[in-house]
């Protein structure tokens, strides 16, 4: 099995092929989380208090994971667009024993402090119990998280998509088959409640792992793996971490820039922070598909530049950035059309459905424009350039939108919150154009 198809097929229906499986994938996920958080939230009000104050701590650990599992697909698509096999398997297998002694560290760290951090936001006995039952459980699973995201990076950066999709998608069934027969003990399950929660999702990852390592077992692949490496390899650890770094705070920042957000609408009313919390989740459905292409794009772009293929790297930048914009076209159309009724799946108080129709209308202003900082973020990654992708995060995330929300909504009330989103937008989409020309035109000159 070789990768050409990768510099042969035409750009649009590689994309699109590359695409489909993590959009479908995802959107998998995206409902096992809701169904997981329904089946908790059954228990009782502080079970499901309980696991929003552990969230944060997964989240994070899932950010790591998947940070730099970003990380190990951009190298090794990078050196078998170079030919470079041989690197490409130490970057695979280094990748790997790294990724499990994050799991191990972070399994401990977590653990450890978890009671500690349950404190700091609630005095509720039963609320921390049940929080730290549940977080025993689900971060002992931790390096299974490491290892089966990275070989979920490894599977895409040599183009096997269907893999990591039947991978995933076998996972998240199994754990919304596992959460109602373990919570609540139907058949011969035992009723273990919110370790049952747990037990479920670690078993769905556990399940996801065992895939992967099956399927590299009975199938020929591009990249060899083998856990024996004599030692390090320094220079190829160093290009690993320094886009795996910056993937991860990028998967971070949004969470900061939600606290920051809710402490300005706080003020206001309490209506204004339970909008931004809706907006929030239907974003996640809206930016899925856009999310999709992207980790389609990552291994093309990254084979290609290895491979020196410059003129089709900016192709695949432009097909990808269009079909960006097209699906946030879209997500405009709806937001403009149909705001009230989005609302009303999630509230039925007209006070903020009303609040929310304003802010959908408005924020939806910048969903076009924002394909451009989305697409050049991606591709940045792809091409192993994370430090440039991490600062089109910060602009967007950080540096731009918390000061122009702050004083926008001191000139003009809470409001002014949703127009420093689209305002954001279209400051950060011509900085990213201009961070993404200077970033890849230094590389082309030198290789020329």
């Amino acid at each position: 099995m070789n990768n050409d198809f990768m510099k042969q097929k035409p750009v649009f229906p590689l994309i699109l092929s590359m695409s489909l499986p993590m959009v479908i994938s995802m959107l998998v996920n995206s409902l096992y989380n809701i169904i997981d958080s329904f089946f908790v939230a059954k228990i009782g009000e502080n079970a499901m208090t309980a696991l929003s104050l552990v969230f944060p701590i997964q989240n994070f650990i899932n950010a790591v994971a998947i940070g730099f599992g970003i990380g190990i697909n951009a190298v090794i698509s990078i050196f078998l667009g170079g030919g470079d096999t041989k690197k490409a398997d130490t970057a695979a297998s280094q990748g790997l024993i790294l990724a499990a002694v994050h799991g191990i560290v972070l399994m401990a760290a977590s653990i450890i402090a978890m009671p500690y951090f349950l404190r700091m936001f609630t005095d509720d006995e039963s609320v921390i119990e049940l929080g730290i039952q549940y977080s025993v459980i689900a971060f002992s699973f931790a390096p299974v998280i490491m290892l089966g995201i990275s070989l979920e990076k490894i599977f895409q950066s040599v183009g096997m998509m269907k893999v990591t999709m039947t991978s995933m998608l076998c996972g998240c069934i199994a754990n919304i088959i596992l959460d109602p027969m373990l919570i609540f003990g139907i058949g011969f399950f035992p009723k273990l409640g919110m370790r049952g929660a747990a037990i479920a999702t670690g078993a769905g990852q556990l399940l996801t792992l065992a895939i992967y390592i099956i399927t590299y077992r009975v199938r020929q692949m591009p990249v060899k793996i083998d856990l024996r490496q004599p030692k390090p390899v320094g220079h190829i650890i160093g290009r690993m971490y320094s886009v795996g770094i910056p993937a991860t705070l990028n998967l971070a920042l949004p969470s900061l820039l939600i606290s920051a957000l809710n402490a300005i609408l706080a003020v206001y009313s309490q209506s204004y922070v339970l909008v931004l919390g809706i907006y929030y989740k239907l974003q996640t459905f809206l930016y899925l598909p856009a999310n999709g292409v992207i980790q389609g794009m990552r291994p093309v772009i990254g084979f290609n530049y290895g491979a020196k293929e410059y003129k089709r790297v900016k192709r695949i930048y432009n097909v990808v950035l269009a079909m960006c914009a097209v699906i946030m076209a879209l997500g405009t159309v709806i937001c403009l059309a149909v705001p009230s009724q989005l609302m009303g799946l999630f509230t039925e108080n007209p006070e903020t459905v009303k609040i929310g129709e304003t802010a959908l209308r408005v924020i939806s202003i910048g969903f076009i424009i924002s394909s451009v900082s989305v697409a050049a973020s991606g591709a940045l990654e792809g091409l192993g350039k994370g430090v440039p992708s991490l600062l089109i995060s910060l602009l967007r995330y950080i540096v731009i939108i918390l000061p122009l929300a702050f004083i926008l909504s001191r000139l003009t009330g809470p409001d002014g919150v949703w127009h420093a989103f689209w305002i954001t937008e279209v400051i950060t989409a011509v900085l990213s154009a201009l961070i993404y020309k200077y970033s890849v035109k230094l590389d082309d000159t030198s290789a020329e």
